[in-house]
């Protein structure tokens, strides 16, 4: 699946598996069309209608999300021409599920609290 189609059952809500590393490349290619400051609120948006289409609201999680997105668009930078293979065989950590490349910078009972999942919590905010 191109870049344009998978982007297009997402946001359309059609597209069926959301595997975590379907979440990155989401993530990836809403960073590779638009800056930061107005890729980050389209992605959290189009995320929270996705898990609600699906039946699965509480799925959102807001630090994740947030962090993610501050993550790999560091590991972007100045390489928006990369494809995404390219891109994923650089960052093998933002692809695992568990360990998460999170957990470098957040406790899992921050993660697990319900105040990230409603709200961004910075690094080293304990909760």
């Amino acid at each position: 699946m191109t870049d344009e189609e998978l982007m297009r059952a997402f946001e359309t809500r059609t597209l069926e598996d959301f595997p975590h590393e379907l979440h990155v490349r989401m993530a990836w290619c809403y960073l590779r069309r638009d800056p930061i400051l107005i890729a980050l609120p389209r992605f959290r948006a189009d995320l929270r209608r996705f898990a609600a289409a699906k039946g699965a609201p509480e799925r959102y999680h807001e630090t994740i999300t947030i962090a993610f997105m501050l993550l790999i668009a560091e590991r972007l930078g100045a390489a928006r021409d990369a494809a995404w293979d390219e891109f994923a065989a650089r960052n093998p950590d933002l692809l695992r599920r568990q360990p998460s490349a999170l957990t470098a910078f957040y406790p899992d009972e921050v993660l697990a609290s319900a105040r990230a999942r409603d709200v961004f919590v910075l690094p080293g905010v304990t909760v």
